[in-house]
């Protein structure tokens, strides 16, 4: 056995917690503690589902060697996921446009090579879950989360617990109405085509206008059209969940003007109907308070939560 590290023999004998973020570019791979802190990573690039795994595997069973066995591991993975515990695909990637990751088996994975406890969930119900517990949704009792990036997803936790039913939210691939000066854009969803995804993500605006929205001028009406669409999300979810707060992540969401737009936008489409104050204040739509770490943070939490 391997000599205790300096940090491990600092640390004693509290539990540490392999965290998994699953994304369509790259796997971020985690050991954390109990409060969700992030004490090694590394990124795996996502390539076929053998590769990609068998680099996790790797790198945990170093991670055991050198710090000790993991009392668990949580995987916040991208979709669509099955997350029925009854169903003979749990923990598997269901119907994904992502190409050859179509039913792959990620809990069974880790299960058989580590024989622990396994939390799984979408990537954005876990960056959910970890702003609940330790970011910008502290002390509320609902949360939603947004990421707007290559897709479009969003998570929603209720009184501490991510939603669930028949699957997950898949938030995405609501529908919108067109913006008018976006009559002529068909989308790029492969199943919609203009839905919501197919229209406000990333590679969709890159395709509309050429470049990135970082990218566009100042007066390009893509603000507009990006706001609007993000906006009318934001509406939805606020009829649907009654969330406290909106949280948008991602990497088109790295302008402050498109918050402040996006949040107009949701009163807006919501026309007077609410009342409550709470709703016009600056920080209802906002950045996650975790910042890029949300997603790995909820793997933390996933592990966490499985091992109780």
């Amino acid at each position: 056995m391997n000599a205790p590290s300096p940090q491990d023999a600092e640390r004693g004998a509290q539990p540490l917690y392999g965290g998994i973020e699953a994304g369509g570019t790259k796997f971020i791979c985690a050991v954390g503690n109990a409060g969700g802190e992030v004490l090694y990573d590394t990124r795996i690039a996502t390539t076929d589902p053998s590769t990609t795994l068998t680099q996790v595997l790797d790198y945990f069973n170093a991670a055991q060697q050198r710090h000790g066995r993991l009392a668990a591991f949580g995987i916040a993975a991208f979709g669509p996921l099955e997350l029925r515990r009854g169903s003979p695909s749990y923990g598997y990637i269901t119907t994904t446009p992502k190409p050859g990751w179509a039913h792959t088996d990620l809990v069974g994975t880790l299960r058989r090579a580590f024989e622990r406890p396994v939390g799984f969930d979408t990537d954005v119900n876990a960056a959910a879950l970890a702003e609940g517990r330790w970011g910008d949704g502290r002390g509320l009792d609902c949360v939603a989360y947004v990421t707007v990036g290559t897709g479009v997803g969003g998570g929603i936790v209720h009184a501490g617990v991510p939603v669930h039913g028949l699957m997950h939210p898949e938030v995405g691939h609501i529908g919108v109405r067109r913006h008018p000066a976006d009559g002529a854009f068909a989308g790029i969803c492969p199943f919609h085509g203009d839905c919501l995804e197919g229209l406000a993500c990333g590679p969709a605006i890159i395709q509309r206008t050429g470049r990135a929205l970082d990218q566009a001028h100042s007066d390009d009406v893509i603000w507009d059209i990006e706001a609007d669409y993000l906006g009318q999300l934001c509406a939805q979810l606020v009829l649907m969940h009654s969330p406290q707060r909106i949280l948008l992540g991602g990497g088109v969401m790295q302008q402050a003007r498109l918050y402040t737009q996006a949040h107009a936008r949701m009163l807006h489409w919501l026309g007077g109907y609410l009342p409550q104050p709470e709703l016009r204040l600056p920080a209802y739509v906002a950045p996650p308070g975790l910042g890029g770490a949300a997603g790995i943070r909820g793997a933390l939490a996933l592990a966490i939560d499985a091992s109780d």
